[in-house]
C-alpha cells in the first residue's frame, strides 16, 4: 500500500489505518461520536482478555483437518489468576506435562493458547496452525499434537515442547487487545526451548486477522523462519543479526 502523500486529505489517510485520529478543531472535550466510538473499543478489548478458547469449536476444526491434538492448562487455574499472576500462565504442571508424555519427539512443537484475547486464538488460531501443520508435514518435519493450552503465555510454549521433546516450539495465541484491534493473533517462534529461555530468544509474527496479516502468508513466514532456525541453530536477535549479516531479506 502507497503511503498518503503530503497533500492528502483527512478522508484519504483514515482510510488507510484503524488509528484513532483527530483532524480540525479541537475543543475541550471528545464528540458524542469518539467518546461513544471509545467507550465500545475499551468494551470489546475488555471481552477479548476475559474471552475463553472455544474448545469444542477448535477441536472440530482440527478434526476436520486431521490433525490430533490435545489439551493442557497452565498453572493459573481460573482467568483471574492468569490476570494477576503471568507467572503461572508460564508454568506447566507436572501431571500436564505427563499427558503430553508418548506424543513425541517431533521436529516442531504447535501450541495455540488464548493468551490475553481468547478471541483472537478463537477467530485465527485454528486456520493458522491447520495452515502451518499443513506446511511442516510437506517439508517432512513432524509435529505431533496441536497442543490447546488454556491460560497461557508465550512461555508455556517452552516447557510444552521439552515434554514432546521438540527442537523448535511455534506458540499462537492472542496478543494483547488494544483500542483499534482486539482480535489479533500473534506467533512466537523459539528454537532448541527451554524453561527460562528469554523472549530475545524468540521471533515474532504479528498482528494476524482478518485487516492484518492473513493465515497463508503467517503461515509462509513462520515456516520460512523454521527452516532458517534449522539451518543455523538459533532463533530471536541472533538469528536477526545473522540474516543481517549474510544481507538477506527477513521474510
Amino acid at each position: 500500500m502507497k503511503p498518503p502523500s503530503r497533500n492528502a486529505v483527512p478522508g484519504d489517510i483514515a482510510a488507510i489505518t484503524e488509528a484513532r485520529l483527530t483532524f480540525g478543531q479541537r475543543g475541550r472535550a471528545l464528540d458524542t461520536r469518539a467518546a461513544l466510538r471509545f467507550s465500545l473499543d475499551h468494551a470489546r478489548a475488555r471481552e477479548a482478555v476475559m474471552a475463553e478458547l472455544d474448545m469444542a469449536r477448535i477441536a472440530g476444526h482440527l478434526a476436520e483437518a486431521g490433525l490430533e491434538h490435545r489439551s493442557v492448562t497452565s498453572a493459573a487455574a481460573t482467568r483471574d489468576a492468569y490476570i494477576r499472576r503471568p507467572d503461572l500462565g508460564r508454568t506447566l504442571p507436572g501431571a500436564e506435562a505427563e499427558r503430553l508424555a508418548g506424543a513425541g519427539p517431533v521436529d516442531v512443537a504447535i501450541v495455540l493458547g488464548d493468551g490475553l484475547s481468547g478471541i483472537a486464538a478463537n477467530l485465527a488460531g485454528p486456520a493458522f496452525v491447520t495452515a502451518l501443520a499443513t506446511r511442516l508435514s510437506a517439508a517432512g518435519l513432524s509435529h505431533g499434537p496441536v497442543v490447546i493450552a488454556a491460560q497461557a503465555r508465550v512461555a508455556l510454549g517452552d516447557p510444552v515442547a521439552m515434554a514432546l521433546g521438540a527442537q523448535t516450539v511455534v506458540v499462537a495465541l492472542g496478543e494483547r487487545p488494544g483500542l483499534s484491534a482486539a482480535d489479533s493473533l500473534g506467533v512466537y517462534i523459539t528454537r532448541a526451548p527451554r524453561i527460562g529461555t528469554p523472549d530475545s530468544a524468540r521471533n515474532c509474527l504479528s498482528n494476524i486477522r482478518e485487516g492484518g496479516m492473513d493465515v497463508e502468508t503467517a503461515a509462509d513466514r513462520a515456516m520460512a523462519l523454521i527452516r532458517t532456525m534449522r539451518r543455523i541453530g538459533t532463533s530471536g536477535v541472533a538469528l536477526s543479526q545473522h540474516i543481517a549479516g549474510a544481507g538477506l531479506p527477513e521474510r
